[in-house]
């Protein structure tokens, strides 16, 4: 005869099993969206390396040397000559290049504001 400790178990066991299916159900969901995600990752990088290399192909000087002679009445473009390249000495000066700022001029506009929280 079956004792209550013997359904008890039976039940567990049952409650395991739907557990253990549902998980790995889960889990081969999961791993198709991986899966899905990888192959438009690869996709994409292999977009992006044909991408490149049609840039690579329209950016060849030879390439743009003949476009130029082609479009040379529309574009207008003439061959840059030497006195038309700037001195490095005529360039703006960089940011870190300029004198600081006057500081104690700052510090005394915040000490001039008065709230009412602050006594003077």
């Amino acid at each position: 005869m079956l004792r209550t400790t013997d359904f008890i178990f039976i039940g567990a066991m049952a409650a395991v099993a739907v557990f253990t299916f549902q998980t790995k159900f889960e889990a081969e969901k999961e791993l198709e969206k991986v899966e899905r995600l990888k192959a438009e990752i690869r996709l994409e990088e292999n977009t992006i390396d044909l991408l490149e290399a049609d840039w690579s192909l329209l950016n060849q000087p030879s390439r743009i040397q003949d476009l130029v002679e082609i479009y040379h009445e529309q574009l207008g473009l003439e061959i840059t000559e030497a006195n038309q390249i700037v001195r490095p000495q005529e360039l703006p000066a960089r940011v870190s290049d300029l004198p600081p700022a006057e500081v104690a001029e700052e510090e005394q506009a915040v000490e001039s504001i008065v709230t009412g929280s602050v006594n003077r």
